[in-house]
């Protein structure tokens, strides 16, 4: 009876910090980690991730990421302001990077710390494919998915300790789990963004590209290009990312509600 009743308290609790809300999509998720506690840490473990890899000397490619990523934190700002949620936006520091690594990828940490990859620019092909990604993976920080899987790492590993408490615990594991919070590194069997996580990044990546004047019809051509570099993804049911045949078809779905905003951007 006693465990029973921890169980109970346990469940209550968590569902009781379970008050965050997605916006955009409306969607609640597990908020155990305040951003306040989160944007310090991440921030410095991206100047850690800055200061140990190699700037792209490309330059064209560099300013390319760092002008797609300042339209789309533009339009993020503006949706956010139109929906009364700009303080939401409270304590981001944005800053777009490339590094040189042939890596398939592009991340935002918590916070609004951008990287691509020189790997994935072939994919994106253009500057329309860049703001596919852009908006994607800034989705992701914007609907603190980061925060999310960090709440629930922090809640595997600690129980209901608070971020500072889990850091006094183990630092370097608590460091791990900011950077796969991100999406960076396995190592810990934290699984990548879960479907919802994804599915939702690109929703709300479409709105805010196609408010940046970039054709949201470019969403699905980028992920037609990532299928076929994939070389044999694993089915679905193994994988905790949608089908690339899934996400297309999503993606396709949204467009006409895309360009709603894609038309007034004009």
């Amino acid at each position: 009876m006693r465990r029973l009743y921890a169980i109970l308290m346990l469940a209550l609790t968590v569902f009781l910090y379970e008050c965050a809300t997605v916006a955009g999509t409306g969607r609640k998720q597990l908020n155990l980690v305040s951003n306040s506690e989160l944007f310090p840490m991440s921030f410095d473990q991206y100047t850690q991730v800055m200061r140990e890899s190699k700037l792209s000397n490309n330059a064209e490619q560099s300013a390319m990421i760092k002008r797609v990523g300042a339209r789309i934190q533009k339009s993020v700002e503006k949706y956010f302001a139109d929906n009364n949620l700009s303080k939401q936006l409270d304590g981001y520091k944005w800053e777009y990077n490339l590094i040189e690594d042939n890596t398939v990828n592009a991340w935002c940490m918590p916070g609004g710390k951008v990287a691509f990859y020189t790997g994935i620019m072939p994919i994106c092909k253009d500057e329309a494919g860049v703001a596919v990604v852009m908006g994607h993976e800034i989705s992701h920080a914007v609907a603190n998915h980061g925060r999310e899987r960090m709440s629930q790492a922090v809640l595997a590993q600690f129980g209901l300790a608070t971020l500072s408490g889990a850091l006094g615990q183990n630092p370097t594991l608590t460091n791990k789990m900011i950077l796969q919070a991100s999406g960076i590194g396995t190592d810990l069997g934290l699984k990548a963004f879960s479907r919802k996580n994804e599915s939702e990044a690109d929703e709300l990546g479409l709105i805010f590209m196609s408010m940046a004047g970039y054709h949201p019809n470019e969403a699905p051509k980028f992920w037609e290009r990532m299928a076929a570099n994939s070389n044999g993804a694993p089915p679905e049911f193994l994988s905790t990312h949608p089908s690339h045949d899934t996400r297309i078809s999503d993606l396709k779905k949204l467009i006409p509600k895309a360009m709603t905003y894609y038309n007034k951007a004009k």
